[in-house]
């Protein structure tokens, strides 16, 4: 069971790998997309420095944790959509038939198909969740912190992704659905979980949970907590395994295409 795991894992860094050196081919391009993607969030931080001028926080945060919000936030959607950034059109996927080159392969279905791609821009992001760490205040303690809760926060995102897209094997339009989510995460995910109240904030930590992904991330870098620590953890774990396992039982229900696609 063990040696199955590491052989996957080793599967999916080399995908990854190469998906990375077939991209670094025409490297301005590359450089480009990476250096923009940096600039185009840093775009958004002129905003509150506009708004904090005017009012001295925001639902209780200060413009010093809005920086560290859209640190992790950008660090985690970077991380979900640079490694795993097939697992965002997982639906069309499916909807398309274009499952049937990943089934013949001795390798995990789900990993191999959502491990397909990278997003370049993608490292723009987590080198610029990075940059506002340093902003907010670098130390050892809070960079490990950060590095551990926006893994876990990426991977929470591509599970939800991956659930979402599932439903594809069961109805149409299901990109719909899957899409209206993936926008609600990434929405929702820079502005301070205060501003929101009653069933809104109750749908941003249970069904679209941007609050376990990004909101409960931020208040432990500020103020570490164990429990918080470990519940972000203990929920990524559980939020892969219902992924893999919704995944995995829609899959039997799959309709081949008999496209003439293979994969190396």
């Amino acid at each position: 069971m063990l040696t199955e795991v590491k052989n996957q894992i080793r599967v999916m860094a080399l995908s990854t790998k190469y998906s990375l050196m077939r991209e670094m081919l025409n490297k301005v391009t590359f450089i480009s997309n990476v250096f923009f993607m940096i600039l185009n969030n840093a775009s958004f931080i002129i905003q509150w420095l506009i708004l904090f001028s005017l009012k001295e926080d925001l639902g209780g945060f200060t413009l010093k944790e809005v920086i560290l919000l859209w640190g992790v936030a950008a660090s985690t959607f970077g991380i979900s959509r640079f490694f795993f950034s097939s697992a965002f059109k997982l639906s069309d996927t499916i909807t398309n038939g274009k499952l049937d080159a990943f089934l013949v392969l001795p390798k995990d279905v789900l990993l191999s198909v959502i491990t397909t791609d990278v997003s370049v821009s993608a490292l723009g992001d987590m080198i610029y969740g990075y940059i506002m760490l340093i902003v907010y205040g670098i130390t050892v303690e809070n960079f490990i912190t950060f590095t551990i809760l926006t893994i876990c926060g990426g991977l929470i995102v591509v599970s939800i992704s991956v659930i979402f897209s599932s439903l594809s094997f069961y109805i149409v339009k299901a990109d719909l659905v899957s899409d209206t989510a993936n926008s609600l995460m990434t929405n929702f995910a820079t502005y301070p979980d205060t501003i929101f109240k009653g069933i809104t904030k109750m749908i941003l930590y249970t069904i679209v949970p941007v609050g376990i992904s990004v909101y409960l991330p931020v208040r432990t870098i500020i103020k570490f907590n164990v429990y918080n620590f470990f519940i972000i953890v203990v929920l990524c774990i559980v939020l892969m395994t219902i992924a893999y396992m919704v995944f995995n039982r829609g899959l039997k229900k799959y309709s081949s295409s008999n496209l003439m696609i293979s994969r190396v």
